[in-house]
């Protein structure tokens, strides 16, 4: 009996991959799927570009105190008086380097959450409809979930799917600003005072990726047409997101907006207040109108309910999970 060209019966000599391979190859297809899209290259760019922005805030700040910058130059061409404040800002720098260099990159850190969260969220929005929308319209599941993949590899892999997303337009820009203004710094307090507003930025891009992939996951599973599950995504960002922007929405309506509860983590997570207070009541040589200015600012970014948000968001998670654990099955 002959066999065919194409058909070698011979015994498999190599090694097997083994579980880890598996999953990583369910989230590469998912980001290889995502990549092709212009709109996920367009928001890459943008994430990528706003990391960029960091490390030219701290390079320009300290830059503009160094003795030789930039700044200085300037003041020289100008004249006395500018020279004067130039050498006095970057005194204050240099007596106060916990305080100065803490809050610039604080205020960098807190600015930036809000571009790599929103970037996230558009990003997630092309990504929800291919996590488990059409594997279950198509009934693709009772084919990956026959052995030797099993649930939780595909689960495993669906969630590498989202944390490498988040990586890639949030985590990956962040750190490579921070990054890029430490290796231009003039002084070594430049790495000491914005490690940890750094750790801190990483704080809340860990909690919002684990409360973003469990909402991505849930609503994904929720429904077997592409359009429902954009849909109901972007219900749940925009309609709830809405309602507790309303003056006078009480605290329940307001909980039930997972961005409104991520903004008073991001609150208290990056302690922006603090920073604020922290320059108006210790630096010297300011104006009493810009202390009061600092005062109030940081009165306003105090975060009025973060134990109800972070509760609320423990609510939001358990509830995707259950969704998703639910529909995570061959139908």
């Amino acid at each position: 009996m002959e066999t065919s060209p194409g058909l070698d019966l011979s015994r498999w000599r190599e090694a097997p991959h083994g579980v880890g391979y598996r999953r990583l190859t369910i989230a590469l297809a998912g980001l290889r799927q995502l990549w092709r899209t212009r709109f996920f290259r367009l928001l890459l760019a943008a994430a990528w570009f706003g990391g960029s922005l960091i490390a030219a805030g701290g390079f320009v700040f300290s830059q503009s105190i160094a003795t030789g910058g930039w700044l200085e130059t300037l003041a020289a061409k100008i004249g006395p008086r500018a020279e004067a404040v130039v050498a006095t800002a970057g005194a204050v720098v240099a007596l106060y380097p916990d305080t100065c260099v803490h809050g610039v990159f604080t205020v960098l850190f807190w600015a930036h959450s809000f571009l790599g969260f929103w970037i996230s969220l558009l990003a997630l929005t092309s990504l929800v409809p291919s996590l488990i929308t059409r594997d279950r319209s198509s009934h693709a599941l009772v084919v990956y979930l026959s052995r030797p993949l099993t649930s939780s590899d595909y689960l495993l892999g669906k969630l590498g799917t989202i944390v490498g997303v988040l990586l890639l337009v949030w985590t990956g820009p962040l750190l490579l600003g921070w990054l890029l203004s430490m290796l231009f710094a003039t002084d070594r307090d430049f790495v000491v005072y914005s490690f940890g507003p750094l750790l801190r930025a990483l704080a809340f891009n860990g909690i919002a990726t684990v409360v973003l992939a469990a909402i991505a996951l849930g609503v994904s599973a929720a429904g077997r047409s592409a359009r429902i599950t954009v849909l109901l995504w972007i219900c749940l960002w925009t309609v709830f997101s809405a309602m507790a922007l309303q003056p006078r929405a009480p605290a329940w309506v307001t909980r039930m907006s997972y961005t409104h509860n991520l903004g008073q983590v991001r609150q208290e997570v990056f302690q922006l207040d603090r920073a604020l207070g922290a320059a108006s009541a210790e630096l010297p040589l300011l104006d009493r109108n810009l202390k009061d200015s600092l005062a109030r600012a940081g009165r306003k970014a105090e975060s009025t309910d973060f134990g109800g948000a972070l509760a609320a968001l423990g609510a939001f998670v358990v509830g995707a999970s259950l969704v998703f654990l639910r529909r995570l099955r061959p139908e």
